[in-house]
């Protein structure tokens, strides 16, 4: 089985080092703004879109021109790799699975690729790797490469620059240790909450340093824009945003390394955050209603980091040989387990569910989570299409065979049950 694996470290280069990343990111970002510029020109004219081929020639001409001669000191295949992330970005919007790409700006998500494992040396012995025009560079090796390199990407964060060297190796086809299954309920009061009970308390990492955060934003918003001071105050802004999201990164990372080792196989809500985290404003014509609390919730909601949970424990889950099922979330806390009931009323507050029928208690989240796993066994048992099947209940079910919902043993990172 092979696997792909990107390690991430921090660089150490010298000035002159980092003068020539900053040059080849600057080059990168104009060879993407000049062909995205030049696709729209085309079609205002009625013309054929130009391809990855077309764009190659005309960066030839680019580099060979007395005005732009200056692309010629950068690394070609880096240039050529930004063309290809062009010609992706193209075809995601007319898939519909992204918006129209937008002009690069600098200072925003500046990066540049090797693609060719052959100019790429790594000497993890004395912790530095040789990049084309760059030579070698320190860095800092946390942990050991594995596998044959394929790729390094470097990119600037927070004034920092980093390199992601991806590899490729064989392994052993992945046989799950755990047995156990779990269905997983997420939310903003409780991050996680699992079908036995356990649930995971919310970070809020960007809730935590929001006052510092609108206090340097007020600060460099009084500064006069590029200046010194600017760029100061900008650089402070920069910093409190690179650890939150290294706060949030590191939290979902233990958390989702501790659910699949301890799970065979975990159900959780096909949620469209994106959906969810639109903004209620509205437009002038026919303004939103409750405008204040949706700009709340979605603020909570993102910081949850709902979607990058479902990328890691799908990863995670995959190399640990269990298995990640994605449910319909519609009624899964309004869905008593017990008699099947299905009603508004079954959850009158946030946190407290009460069956009208049969009077079953509990925590909604908590009954949410049960009825996720159910689902789950029910797709992972017969392949249902669950997403208009109703509540499993003797005379109504919602297949013929019908899995129970066990309770699993908790994770050492859960906080106890209430």
């Amino acid at each position: 089985m092979q696997r792909l694996q990107a390690f991430k470290y921090e660089l150490r280069p010298d000035g002159q080092q980092e003068r020539q990343m900053r040059r080849f990111a600057g080059s990168c970002r104009f060879v993407f703004n000049k062909a995205l510029a030049l696709h729209k020109e085309r079609y205002e004219r009625g013309q054929k879109k130009l391809g990855y081929a077309g764009l190659c020639k005309l960066l030839t001409e680019w580099r060979g021109s007395m005005e732009t001669a200056w692309l010629a000191d950068a690394p070609v295949h880096p240039l050529q790799q930004t063309l290809k992330d062009l010609e992706r970005a193209y075809s995601n919007f007319f898939a519909k699975r992204a918006a129209f790409p937008r002009f690069k700006k600098k200072g925003q998500r500046d990066s540049f690729r090797y693609p060719d494992a052959k100019q790429i040396k790594l000497d993890q012995a004395s912790s530095r790797i040789f990049l084309p025009k760059l030579g070698w560079l320190r860095l800092r090796l946390s942990r050991p490469v594995l596998g044959s390199l394929c790729n390094a990407t470097v990119s600037l964060s927070s004034g920092k620059w980093f390199v992601s060297i991806q590899t490729e190796r064989e392994v052993e086809p992945p046989i799950p240790q755990a047995s156990s299954a779990v269905g997983i309920d997420v939310g903003v009061a409780r991050f996680a909450t699992f079908s036995d009970g356990s649930y995971l308390e919310p970070l809020a990492s960007f809730k935590k340093h929001e006052a510092r955060l609108r206090r340097y934003q007020r600060a460099m918003s009084r500064k006069t824009k590029f200046s010194s001071n600017w760029k100061k105050s900008k650089a402070k802004v920069q910093r409190i945003h690179t650890r939150i999201g290294n706060a949030r990164r590191d939290y979902l990372h233990k958390a989702t390394t501790a659910i699949s080792q301890n799970h065979a196989m975990v159900v959780i809500e096909d949620l469209q955050v994106r959906n969810m985290s639109k903004s209620a404003k509205g437009s002038a014509e026919q303004p939103g209603n409750n405008v204040r609390a949706k700009s709340g919730l979605n603020k909570a909601i993102l910081d949850q980091g709902w979607f990058e949970f479902r990328r890691q424990l799908e990863y995670k889950l995959a190399w640990k040989g269990g298995m990640l099922i994605a449910v319909p979330p519609h009624n899964t806390s309004r869905t008593c387990p017990e008699c099947g009931c299905v009603s508004a009323d079954n959850r009158r507050a946030q946190a407290v569910f009460r069956c009208v029928e049969c009077g079953r208690e509990g925590h909604a989240d908590h009954i949410g989570a049960i009825n996720i796993l159910a689902r789950g066994h029910r797709v992972a048992a017969c392949g249902e299409d669950v997403s208009r099947a109703r509540p499993a209940r003797a005379k109504r079910a919602a297949s013929v065979k019908q899995e129970p919902a066990e309770a699993t043993p908790s994770s050492h990172v859960l906080v106890g049950a209430p």
